[in-house]
């Protein structure tokens, strides 16, 4: 069972893994923790993530970001139709009446849902996932903001089930900010005790949530929330982007609105901006080259004119706050500590406007942009029988209300006016969502008994009990055959991509083999190439690849690398040889003059080689001798040859002569006094140390050997 936490956040995505080391955050294969949650569409395949942030520009009218504010939404909610005119990309309506977005895609127009959208972002989250913990995941939580309605919940569970991941549960970002700030904590109050209050504060780029929690030692409570859902970061980017459009409209009488690549490269160096003046109160420079029409625009700005011309925005940061208390009956003085998380909590005009209602600084305990999913991945652990995890439990609240709507053929006055007066079995999910059960069917008589006295007494009334069939038609849900569907479209697109990858990997290979071949053929190779046939082949191979074979099948790309590297491996063999051969060579007249020595010391009748038999030391002598001549015969040949042919001998028939050598002298120390034993044969030398009873000093070993007998070593 996997256990991973998903932050599916407006502009950024993380993911958090459950390790037995405990919980952390998963880097992508760029080595970021952080995934732009964006989608790009090209003629050939998608690209998620950071690679398709990169095409916002060169392709923005196939990129998409920001749709995580469609779930749920129909293409006639207003808005979602105010929003229009804001986007790069195109909206469409969906046959079942939800938003949709219109995209070129394998050169087709295609309209997408926002479940399957936020499906391919999942799919990507989840191979980031895989890598990190090296084996398949599908048990997961997901981050949903906490103002979603049951509706937006549905939706992103529907993608959930597209990119193939079992949703164990749907949790509001601050709880999982809440849990990721109380599970570490050792002082929390008793169960009996008074808790702690701590009020968690999140403002991300399209939203602004907030929640206080109720801590006790193993447990937490929401006890309220509140939110602006439509205030966040990209409201202080929307107002920079107003002022330059202003300014450059005036200055170089540029209409920005009216090209798409602009207005995009425009956001992302406003949004640049933003956060160099989060840390700079100072003049900031703008600038931007070939913007529009070839011309370069710079601009500049500081805090405090950034903070005046979006003095109406940081004014919505109190009343979200003060409705949170008055929700839960709480006074100023009751809170303990104001945590912060979001990107845009980083501004300091915001810190100051929360010191200010509490009268506390808030704290930043806790990773501002990674707190949500270590939180749904510590959720995901408790939920997982795989992990033990610390007792906490985590009670939430549902922000919307219920109600109930039925039609009665019965006369006005007597129909069901409230909630209360059905006994209706509603059951609130993990998710957060609900459903109906239908009530279960009795029938009978019942008297209703009055407390009047017996003159006073009606008549009585009968009350007959029914079932009350209830059918739960949630509201945008996919269909079954819809979700399917999405499923078999999905799985079609991870092949196509997983087929495109391949292909241009084929293409990357062949590509980074000619300029590496090109450097070396005129560096490290040149001495090694006795003709121009590879290097013209290389300059063809360069000129088709952006030509003719910018757009070729795998299996072309394969065979054009099989081609080049058959004339440039002999190349790159020879290369190699000169650089080895020396070594190997040394190698081997080494070991020959440790043998010589050997030889020479029998000769001159030293007492540690006396046991030697004199034909097997003349046999050694002649291989010696033999190998020697061998030797410097190849070595005078090869330094008459040229370096652009073949060597005359390789490195391979060196080390073999090295090996067999080496098999007739296998030569160790041993036993107190390091003497050497040996045992020469014409077949193989081979040593075997004294055994433990014999390993005596010297002179007990000379003593305890029968008179006469002539000193061998031990078993051989």
């Amino acid at each position: 069972m996997s256990v991973v936490g998903f932050d599916v956040g407006f502009l950024s995505c993380y993911v958090a893994v459950a390790r037995a080391g405990g919980i952390e955050t998963a880097a992508n294969e760029y080595s970021d923790r952080s995934t732009p949650a964006c989608v790009s569409f090209g003629p050939r395949n998608r690209s998620i993530g950071a690679a398709a942030k990169s095409q916002m520009v060169t392709n923005c009218k196939n990129t998409v970001q920001g749709f995580k504010r469609f779930h749920g939404r129909a293409f006639s909610d207003p808005f979602v139709q105010n929003l229009k005119s804001s986007l790069v990309y195109d909206l469409s309506q969906m046959p079942s009446g939800t938003t949709g977005i219109k995209v070129m895609y394998m050169e087709e127009e295609k309209v997408f849902s926002i479940e399957q959208i936020t499906a391919m972002l999942l799919t990507k989250l989840k191979e980031t996932a895989e890598s990190a913990l090296k084996k398949p995941v599908a048990d997961c939580v997901i981050s949903v903001p906490c103002f979603y309605t049951d509706a937006e919940r549905r939706s992103v569970i529907d993608a959930a089930q597209i990119a193939g991941l079992n949703c164990l549960r749907l949790m509001n970002e601050t709880t999982a900010v809440a849990l990721a700030y109380g599970i570490y904590k050792q002082d929390l109050p008793t169960p009996e005790e008074k808790p702690r209050t701590v009020v968690f504060v999140d403002i991300g780029h399209s939203g602004y949530q907030v929640s206080v929690c109720a801590f006790n030692k193993g447990k937490l409570k929401i006890l309220a929330t509140a939110f602006d859902p439509e205030m966040g970061g990209k409201d202080f980017d929307e107002r920079l982007v107003k002022h330059f459009c202003e300014e450059f409209a005036v200055k170089y009488k540029l209409d920005v609105k009216s090209k798409p690549r602009a207005l995009v490269r425009l956001y992302q160096e406003c949004e640049k901006l933003k956060k160099l003046m989060s840390a700079n109160s100072s003049d900031l420079p703008l600038n931007i080259e070939c913007f529009m029409n070839d011309i370069d625009v710079s601009g500049k700005l500081n805090r405090a004119q950034f903070e005046e011309m979006c003095a109406d925005v940081l004014a919505r940061v109190e009343p979200p706050l003060r409705s949170l208390l008055e929700q839960a009956h709480l006074k100023k003085d009751d809170i303990h500590a104001v945590e912060i998380v979001g990107g845009s909590s980083r501004m300091p005009a915001i810190k100051e406007r929360i010191n200010k209602f509490f009268g506390k600084e808030p704290s930043t305990t806790l990773n501002a942009d990674e707190a949500v999913a270590r939180g749904c991945a510590l959720q995901c652990a408790i939920l997982s029988p795989a992990f033990k995890v610390r007792e906490f439990s985590t009670t939430d609240v549902v922000p919307f209300p219920i109600s109930l709507k039925w039609n009665s053929a019965a006369e006005d006055g007597v129909r069901y006016k409230h909630v209360t007066d059905l006994s209706l079995h509603i059951k609130p999910r993990q998710n957060g969502i609900y459903c109906l059960n239908t009530t279960s069917a009795e029938e009978g008589k019942q008297e209703k008994k009055s407390d009047q006295p017996p003159q006073a007494k009606k008549a009585k009334v009968k009350t007959k009990v029914l079932e009350l069939p209830i059918e739960n038609n949630p509201q945008w849900q996919l269909a079954n055959d819809m979700l399917n569907l999405f499923v078999e479209s999905e799985g079609k697109m991870i092949v196509q991509d997983k087929l495109e990858k391949e292909r241009n990997d084929a293409k990357n290979y062949v590509e980074e083999y000619v300029y590496e071949m090109r450097d070396k053929l005129h560096g490290i190779f040149e001495k090694f190439v006795n003709d121009n046939v590879l290097s013209l082949k290389l300059e063809d191979t360069e000129v088709w690849l952006y030509e003719d074979g910018e757009d070729q099948p795998k299996q072309v790309y394969i065979d054009k690398l099989v081609d080049l590297k058959s004339l440039g491996q002999p190349i790159q063999d020879r290369y190699t040889e000169f650089e080895e051969r020396p070594k190997a060579f040394d190698e081997l007249g080494r070991q020959l003059q440790q043998y010589m020595k050997i030889v020479e010391a029998y000769k001159t009748k030293e007492e540690q080689y006396d046991h030697l038999e004199e034909a097997e030391v003349q046999k050694v002598d002649r291989m010696v001798n033999d190998v020697m001549i061998w030797m410097n015969s190849k070595m005078n040949q090869q330094s008459k040859q040229s370096l652009a042919v073949e060597p005359v001998v390789k490195t391979t028939e060196i080390q073999a002569k090295t090996r067999v050598s080496r098999s007739l002298f296998i030569i160790q120390q041993h036993g107190t006094d390091q003497s050497t034993v040996l045992s020469l044969s014409t077949k193989r030398m081979r040593f075997t140390p004294n055994p433990p009873h014999t390993m005596l000093p010297r002179h007990c070993r000379h003593t305890t050997r029968p008179r006469g007998a002539k000193r061998r070593p031990p078993f051989l």
